[in-house]
């Protein structure tokens, strides 16, 4: 170009033979151009490993669900008069048994406590309720009929569930408690905070109190707040069902001392599934059910375990030395 000339390697560049101050601004251009074309191939780079993480997302995505909806669903009746578990085998893996010939009925209003060491099946069985899994034998019916019968949105709707590790989201406070109902008011979303024990260190600790992000599963939130958040949550949807899966095992000992005449007013006339580990949590249970490598091999008052159940005494022992 400084010689007058129109092409480069035999390539046409303009139209005609550029003057000095049109080559310095040519230059000026590709100079400007470098930092974004070099920060677009950074960008070029992120964007063929999403396409790559998001080719195995879908792949996941797309397997048909595992729970399917009855095509003629069952409407439950509007009030219950007793939960099921009829002769339930269930295995993750094949021929890994983890529940075999678990049979147990648990009467409206029953509150029944499921104990027994880690790995026993306590879970597995709870989350038999929700149809989270369905058993590979058996049923679980309320008042006979098949859960596998009853429409999904019809049987959630009616349960609370508390998990050991509570599930939030990247949202506000508030918007995590009124999850699952959505018109509630200010007064409800408060009085269930404070029947939770969640509302001192909500409007005292977080920044703006209700509308505090707690960040992605709670990140920002302890892990006895963000289960303090759940249970309010639940006591605000004020469920038919209620299942408790070490709800109460990250929450500090000052609050459970509190919360727990809470958690028993509310639990009164409700049929309620409690898998703990915790001596007080028994309390609230009205009969106790013993777990043991896939089996349950005794139910019973507390009384009446430590009388028959060799198990049940050993659990007792080995919690009340924890505790000590």
């Amino acid at each position: 170009m400084l010689n007058e000339q129109t092409h480069i390697l035999g390539i046409r560049m303009c139209d005609r033979p550029l003057s000095l101050a049109g080559i310095l601004v040519f230059y000026g251009l590709l100079v400007g151009m470098n930092d974004p074309v070099r920060r677009f191939g950074g960008v070029f780079k992120s964007m063929q490993r999403a396409i790559a993480a998001a080719n195995r997302l879908f792949l996941v995505l797309d397997q048909p669900a595992a729970i399917q909806e009855p095509e003629n669903p069952v409407p439950l009746p509007g009030r219950h008069r007793f939960i099921e578990f009829q002769n339930i085998h269930f295995q993750y893996q094949e021929g890994v048994p983890v529940l075999n010939a678990v049979n147990l009925r648990v009467d409206a209003g029953e509150t029944v406590a499921i104990v027994g060491a880690n790995g026993s099946g306590k879970s597995s069985l709870i989350n038999l309720l929700p149809r989270f899994y369905d058993p590979n034998q058996g049923a679980v019916t309320i008042d006979g009929i098949d859960l596998r019968n009853v429409s999904l949105q019809d049987l959630r709707r009616r349960i609370g569930y508390v998990m050991q590790n509570p599930i939030l989201f990247d949202s506000t406070v508030r918007e995590n408690i009124v999850y699952g109902m959505p018109q509630a008011t200010e007064e409800q979303i408060v009085e269930a905070a404070k029947q939770a024990q969640a509302h001192a260190f909500i409007t005292n600790s977080l920044a703006d109190g209700y509308d505090s992000q707690v960040g992605a599963n709670g990140d920002s939130l302890s892990g006895g707040q963000r289960q303090r958040i759940v249970l309010a949550r639940m006591l605000l949807r004020d469920p038919e069902f209620v299942v408790l899966d070490e709800a109460s095992s990250q929450i500090d000992q000052e609050s459970k001392m509190v919360m727990f005449p809470v958690l028993e007013k509310f639990l009164r006339d409700r049929t309620t599934l409690i898998v703990t580990h915790r001596l007080a949590t028994l309390e609230l249970a009205d009969r106790i059910a013993v777990m043991n490598d896939g089996e349950l091999i005794a139910v019973d008052t507390h009384d009446g375990l430590l009388q028959h159940c060799e198990l049940y005494r050993s659990l007792r022992s080995s919690e009340w030395k924890r505790s000590a």
